[in-house]
Parts: C-alpha cells; structure tokens; sequence
C-alpha cells in the first residue's frame, strides 16, 4: 500500500462514504432541522425498503474486505512470517494496514447483521461505538506512521492525525449520547418506574 496505487482503492472509497455521509447529514437537516440527528450510517433512498438501502454498508464492509486481502495476501506475497518464525519485519506495514481494514469490515459486517437479520439487534450507540473502535485503530496506525515522516509529509500525516482524532471524539460522543437515549429501552418497564 505505499504507493499512490495502494492507496488509491481505499483513499476513493474513505472519500466516497464520507461525501455521502456529509451529503445525508445535510439533506436531513434541511429536510427537518427539528427532529435532525447523526446516524452512524445512512440508508440509500431514504428509510424505505429498497435494494439499494444498506449500500453503505455494503461498500464499508466490501471495500475492507478487498483492500484487507490485497494488503494480507497480495501485499505479502504469503511470506507473512520470517524465516526465524517471526513476522517478517519488510511486511509489518501491510500487516497494520490490514488490521486497520479489518476494524471497518467488522463495522461493516456487524451493522449488515444487526440490520438485516434479528440475531444481533445493536443500538445506534453500539454501532457508534464500534465504529469509534475502528476509527480509534486507524488513527494509532497515523500516528505510528507519522513518527516517520518528515517535512511536508510530517505535516500532513499530522493533520490526518488531528482529523481522525476529531471522528474518534464525535463517534464516541455521539455514541455515548445514543446509548443514554436508549437506556430506558433495555430497563424493564417497572424496573425504573415509581
């Protein structure tokens, strides 16, 4: 992945999801500024029923999934391990590009199954907090890799750093705010009743 090729796949579907979670957010916001707030991943078509309406999570959990084995297979050449028995220290970058992708294939995955099937009902708040995990390992492999860089590129590397630490905080926070709304849901109805 250290070429402009490697980073081409998941540099175009990271900007693709993004767009199109600042373009949900602000629709729904005009559409009704009262009752507005963030979703951790937007329905394709509104809230119908549509072919179409898990495609974010589709393309999240699909994209990591291909660019996760391009980075862990690919990448490697299956000459993960070393001779020694070790990992082989010339793929440790592949490795922790693969991890990072992992995180997002499991919020993919998870969130298709929480929202397709009953065997794993997950709250909003879940979902965010899985996500804040996935954001969380991409934001330690920033600032791992920008230890390295310097210069310009030590700047920018920096300034994605500040950027993912930004989505961290929000998905935590908006999270944490899910939960406490859904709270009440989980207590049995007299649990909590006077």
């Amino acid at each position: 992945m250290g070429s402009f090729k490697g980073h081409l796949l998941p540099g175009t579907l990271f900007l693709a999801v993004g767009a199109w979670n600042v373009w949900a957010a602000v629709a729904r916001f005009a559409f009704d500024p009262a009752g507005f707030r963030l979703l951790v991943w937007n329905p394709v078509g509104g809230g119908g029923g549509g072919a179409l309406r898990h495609l974010e999570l589709y393309v999240i959990a699909g994209g990591a999934f291909l660019d996760m084995c391009v980075e862990v297979l690919y990448s490697t050449h299956l000459h993960i391990f070393a001779p020694g028995g070790g990992v082989n220290p010339t793929h440790l970058n592949d490795l922790e590009h693969g991890g990072m992708l992992l995180m997002f294939f499991l919020f993919g995955a998870l969130a298709l199954l929480s929202e397709k099937t009953r065997y794993l009902p997950l709250t909003e708040g879940a979902l965010c907090l899985v996500l804040a995990t996935a954001f969380t390992a991409e934001l330690l492999l920033f600032y791992f890799h920008s230890t390295t860089h310097q210069g310009l590129e030590g700047y920018y590397h920096y300034l994605l750093v500040l950027l993912i630490g930004l989505c961290v905080a929000s998905t935590v926070l908006d999270g944490v705010h899910a939960l406490w709304a859904d709270a009440p849901r989980g207590v049995p109805p007299r649990c909590w009743q006077e």
